[in-house]
């Protein structure tokens, strides 16, 4: 089956290499100037540390090469069964590239977008055959991110939802199915892993440094939420919780902060920039050890954590399984935040929203009815 990407920036580039490498024939697409070229050249040299890392021999790198066609002429997507868009977050330019896309295409191909949080209903309404439209969510990077999201629109067909699950599975990913709502699962649960630390530093209770140790050296997380948000990119996460915030009709949990909105404003978009939270040229900081405080910021963030992610469950966002799946894959939390709940006690994480929602007298505390109910009817999530 011939696969197609459209948009060759590090992600597209990224699809198309997994594409490849199973060995489908691959089209990547780009039209602007430079951008097919530019892709070439990246991916030939990720696939050489991959031949020096042994990962890959000399001649599967010449075969993944072989398989793709870098075309800045989007008629060389004729004939594909998939098509994947991995272009700008703008609904108005992709509603238009997915017309010109189904013009090109037969009535099997499957189109999917590669959005993080546009609406896949808006974009399947660009199409005649809006059945065959479909959300594939890949995680940066995306050879190396096992987590795939797989976001059907209400015009989505089960036969489109079941072959496209089907395909990203034979690519060796993970898969999860989740309903077209803003965020997904990923984007919305992990929403209160970079707000609420955000809060607990504006509140001065701790600074970045400390906030970092303490979710992850005593929450086992991979990275802290400020070391991770200048890694992400402050423009880039903070685009995010605007477009979350604004797509929820302006839900309180999910509202911007203006630290992170004078971070962006300021140009201190993290790594890329050499300045964000941390400033790169200088020595990061020492953090206060003090566990009694790391165990506060910890429950505090995993409270409102835990808290999301049964919202999503009592909203029917996606199964238990793949909720805790998608943050375990997907943002390589320690735990999935439901076990997790299971294990600190539902009863416990419910007292400290409580208690934080009587405190601060906001919206964003405000608990999920399924932990109230889930303590009623004595039942755990697992």
């Amino acid at each position: 089956m011939k696969v197609s990407v459209i948009g060759s920036g590090t992600m597209g580039s990224g699809i198309a290499q997994i594409a490849a490498t199973n060995g489908h024939e691959v089209c990547l697409f780009d039209s602007f100037d430079g951008a097919i070229k530019n892709a070439e050249d990246k991916l030939i040299k990720i696939l050489n540390r991959l031949v020096e890392k042994e990962k890959i021999s000399d001649q599967e790198k010449d075969d993944i090469l072989s398989r793709i066609n870098f075309s800045k002429k989007i008629e060389d997507i004729n004939g594909s069964g998939l098509v994947i868009e991995a272009i700008v977050e703008s609904l108005e330019i992709k509603q238009k590239i997915f017309t010109d896309i189904e013009k090109l295409v037969d009535n099997k191909c499957i189109i999917a977008s590669n959005t993080s949080s546009l609406s896949i209903a808006s974009i399947a309404s660009s199409c005649e055959k809006s059945e065959r439209v479909i959300g594939i969510h890949f995680f940066n990077p995306a050879p190396l991110m096992p987590l795939v999201e797989i976001i059907p629109a209400v015009q989505t067909s089960s036969e489109t939802l079941n072959n496209a699950k089907s395909i990203i599975d034979s690519w060796g990913k993970v898969t999860v199915i989740a309903k077209d709502t803003p965020g997904f699962i990923v984007n919305r649960v992990a929403r209160p892993f970079y707000g609420e630390a955000i809060r607990i530093y504006e509140e001065g209770v701790a600074d970045f440094s400390t906030i970092d140790w303490a979710m992850r050296e005593i929450g086992g997380f991979r990275m802290g939420p400020f070391e991770l948000m200048d890694y992400i990119g402050n423009d880039i996460n903070y685009t995010v919780t605007e477009t979350v915030f604004s797509a929820f009709y302006f839900d309180q949990r999910y509202k911007p902060s203006f630290t992170q909105k004078r971070m962006m404003e300021a140009g201190y978009l993290g790594r890329k920039s050499g300045r964000g939270y941390y400033n790169y040229a200088d020595k990061i900081p020492g953090a206060n050890k003090d566990k009694k405080l790391g165990r506060k910021i910890l429950w505090r963030i995993l409270s409102m954590l835990i808290n999301e992610a049964a919202d999503a469950l009592f909203l029917n966002i996606a199964t238990k399984e793949d909720i805790d799946l998608a943050m375990t894959k997907g943002v390589n939390y320690p735990k999935g935040l439901l076990a997790w709940a299971d294990e600190v006690g539902i009863k416990n994480v419910l007292n400290q929203l409580e208690e934080l929602y009587c405190e601060y007298g906001e919206d964003r505390y405000r608990p999920s009815p399924l932990l109230r109910r889930m303590i009623k009817n004595n039942k755990t999530f697992y």
